[in-house]
């Protein structure tokens, strides 16, 4: 099958209206040009309605941060994603759920991979930022919709693409992968041998990597049997997520409503469970602490 890795701007093309897509603008606002190459950013429409893009270009490089190249979201990168974003909801604040442009989010990202300049200026402060802009885009009563195409790892998926009201991915034979931490880390930090964790990984998915993984622990709402059918997906998922927010059930969105769907699809199941006790606890105490 067909693989999409490294090819963020391609995906677009197959995504959004044809010649509808207008780079570094959102709103009102210009995004100047050279500023976070690996991010692609801009306005587009789908099926007449318009979207904000946000996307991961693997093609090309940061000549100012040489750690920043194939997809990885630099400081600058992580920056221009957080405005286009905030443009978006300034554009449209005055218009009630279900009208506010959705936010499609292309991810194809093998990290963040600061440097050590990235470090000192303030890669967190970045890539915080955009995590704290989609979530307000998703509580302001924007659908996020991410799609993955490629790769989404590490801290770089934290920002652009876990903050999603729904996240859809290509299947494994698309050469897709998700994972947080591979195995090797894993062994690293917790002591245990990888042989352990091989075995673990193939009976519980909080130690496994991939799709289909993702997909029982509820990360994925949905996989896209292929490329051809990432624009009817992403348009039937908007919908869905707008349907849900003027009903006020803001719950059945966003990262809350993940964990309900892994305890669903048995990836989860311990988690309910540890959410009753938690809450039977606080309330056993509350009233000590709250007046």
């Amino acid at each position: 099958m067909e693989s999409m890795i490294g090819r963020g701007r391609d995906a677009i093309s197959m995504i959004v209206d044809p010649d509808s897509f207008t780079e570094n603008r959102v709103g009102e606002a210009q995004v100047p040009e050279g500023y976070g190459p690996g991010a692609v950013v801009g306005t587009a429409s789908l099926n007449g309605r318009p979207v904000t893009i946000l996307a991961n270009d693997a093609q090309a490089v940061n000549p100012r941060f040489p750690v920043v190249y194939f997809g990885v979201i630099g400081m600058e990168e992580a920056y221009k994603m957080a405005s286009a974003v905030y443009e978006s909801i300034l554009a449209d604040r005055d218009k009630p759920v279900g009208e506010k442009r959705p936010l499609l989010l292309i991810v194809d990202t093998p990290g963040n991979g600061p440097g050590k300049v990235e470090e000192i200026f303030g890669m967190n402060k970045a890539t915080g930022a955009y995590q704290l802009a989609l979530a307000e885009a998703r509580k302001a009563g924007h659908a996020v919709i991410a799609m993955v195409i490629g790769r989404a790892i590490s801290g770089a998926f934290l920002c652009h693409g876990l903050q999603a009201d729904h996240i859809l991915a290509l299947p494994k034979e698309c050469g897709t992968m998700i994972h947080v931490m591979p195995l090797t880390s894993i062994s690293r930090i917790t002591k245990m041998d990888i042989e352990r964790l091989e075995e673990l990984s193939q009976e519980s998915p909080v130690f496994a990597a991939g799709v289909d993984f993702f997909y029982r622990l509820g990360g994925v709402e949905e996989i896209v049997p292929a490329p051809e059918g990432m624009r009817d997906a992403l348009a039937r998922h908007v919908e869905l997520v707008e349907a849900l927010k003027r009903e006020g059930h803001y719950e059945q969105t966003g990262p809350w409503s993940r964990g309900a769907l892994g305890a669903e699809r048995g990836g989860r199941t311990t988690r309910p469970e540890v959410l009753r006790r938690m809450a039977e606890e606080f309330a056993a105490v509350s009233s000590s602490y709250l007046a």
